[in-house]
């Protein structure tokens, strides 16, 4: 398994594309004027406390208020958490760090339990705890690990409390490379306190590093085998930010200067634009539909053209297997989250079953962002749920269609033209008109003129007025307006 990191800069927008053995696995795009701020630390104000909800909200200094519930100020876990109102009262100064990104309509999410990441481990100031990532599996590593920090801690004399969780990217580490990354922290631990008392609320404290450093420090593992990126300016920045907390990377780093941009000489650009589509072919012939809602994201698998060799039992089973590799890659390249439901075509053996979840996890082995599959429900369908931080790839690239309104669908022409008739029918009892003049789309005027010919003149006889019509080429199919002349 070998992974490549695509970094395209222009002055309006950063692109990332993680890209493995050839085949793009993920893209992040942040552009200028609206940069994402999960990481981000402010000295916010609280403006509003919500009892009934357990939660307050807290002015940042953005467009809305941002949420944050009592579970992310206390101290404690579970049910002894205290009341929002004894935590905290509308003016309270807070110091928080963003956890989500706002999405939609909803304001940012906020804790009050800080955690600064670096490459190798994430330092909470205000936890104290050391802790290893799960997917670290090896006990006699994990011991190491841990060993490593508390000789790092003693050494640099660390009095405060304060703890550590060590990032997957840790294993196998040096102690020198992990103490480089204490000591990098610590420096921006120190920086944040002394904004602390003199920040007014709200203002920002600290920012998250910009997506091109953001992206090294977060993917980079011993897999990755070249950096390319397309800007001589971007380059010395994470030339310089390697040399100093990821020495070993910056021999992987590559100016790319061709005259084709880098997005096109890795097929990134195509598959981006196939990832706004609904419908994902797979190799089989089978093929995929994803609906993003509100609430949940929806998967559905379908044979398609795929007939198979044997029986039907393993064609359903073989398109299964290949759609919960794709669906893993999906997740990833759209960046979905939240709850996931995967309606895999039904299989009768229940072997079938756990091997298509088995290949579903494995796949979702390599996913950054944390996944849960809870499991098959009674229906057969598999839930799983995915760490949402940021905008959903959709979410960044597009927005909702004028025409339908996000529906995906918009009325027939048929339709259209039964509602003219209705609201000539009510402008004829209301006011009284020599004629009536309809505008409309091309599609709605045409049937008006062809097929609909026979009611229209049915309609003039009942109104005794003459109805004439006229195309408004800029009209949608579901514009019209009914004018009296």
């Amino acid at each position: 398994m070998s992974e490549e990191i695509l970094i395209n800069i222009t002055p309006m927008e950063t692109r990332v594309a993680l890209v493995e053995n050839g085949v793009l696995q993920e893209v992040h795009i942040e552009r200028t004027l609206r940069r994402g701020i999960v990481g981000n630390i402010y000295k916010g104000k609280v403006v509003r406390v919500l009892p009934g909800m357990q939660a307050a909200f807290v002015d940042i200094g953005l467009e809305r208020a941002a949420f944050i519930h009592a579970s992310e100020i206390s101290e404690r876990e579970g049910a002894a958490v205290e009341p929002i109102s004894a935590l905290v009262h509308e003016g309270k100064a807070l110091v928080v760090q963003v956890t989500k990104d706002p999405i939609g309509t909803k304001g940012a999410r906020l804790t009050t339990h800080l955690s600064i990441p670096s490459r190798y481990l994430v330092y909470m100031p205000r936890t104290p705890h050391v802790g290893i990532s799960l997917k670290i599996e090896d006990e006699a590593e994990r011991e190491r690990l841990k060993q490593i920090v508390a000789d790092c801690v003693e050494q640099e004399s660390i009095e405060e409390s304060g703890g550590f969780i060590l990032r997957t990217a840790a294993e196998s580490a040096r102690a020198e490379d992990i103490l480089v990354d204490i000591r990098y922290v610590r420096r921006l631990w120190l920086q944040i306190t002394q904004q602390m008392g003199s920040a007014p609320a709200p203002s920002v404290i600290y920012e998250d590093l910009p997506l091109a450093l953001r992206t090294l420090r977060d993917l980079a593992n011993p897999r990755l085998e070249k950096v390319r990126i397309d800007s001589r300016e971007t380059y010395q920045k994470v030339e310089q930010f390697v040399q100093e907390l990821m020495p070993g990377v910056e021999e992987l780093l590559e100016h790319y200067p061709g005259e084709r941009p880098i997005f096109d000489l890795y097929s990134v650009e195509d598959e981006i634009q196939k990832a706004m589509d609904r419908r994902v072919m797979l190799k089989s012939g089978g093929h995929l539909v994803i609906d993003q809602t509100e609430a949940m994201t929806t998967i559905d698998v379908n044979t398609g053209a795929f007939v198979g060799h044997r029986n039907l039992e393993e064609t359903i089973f073989k398109t299964n297997l290949e759609a919960a590799t794709a669906i893993a890659r999906q997740l990833r390249l759209r960046n979905l989250g939240g709850i996931i439901i995967i309606d895999f075509i039904d299989m009768e053996d229940e072997e079938h079953q756990r091997q298509v979840q088995r290949t579903l996890e494995k796949q979702l082995e390599r996913d950054h962002a944390k996944t849960n599959i809870i499991g098959i429900t009674e229906l057969g369908l598999i839930q799983m749920t995915r760490k949402r931080t940021r905008e959903s790839l959709e979410q960044v690239l597009c927005e909702p269609c004028p025409c339908c309104n996000g529906r995906g669908i918009q009325k027939t022409p048929e339709t259209i033209c039964y509602e003219i008739f209705r609201e000539i029918l009510r402008e004829a009892r209301a006011y009284q008109a020599g004629a009536y003049m309809v505008l409309g789309s091309q599609a709605v005027i045409d049937r008006l003129l062809d097929e609909e010919s026979g009611n229209v003149a049915d309609l003039e006889l009942f109104i005794e007025r003459p109805i004439k019509f006229q195309v408004e080429t800029m009209y949608t199919q579901e514009q019209y307006d009914v004018v009296l002349m």
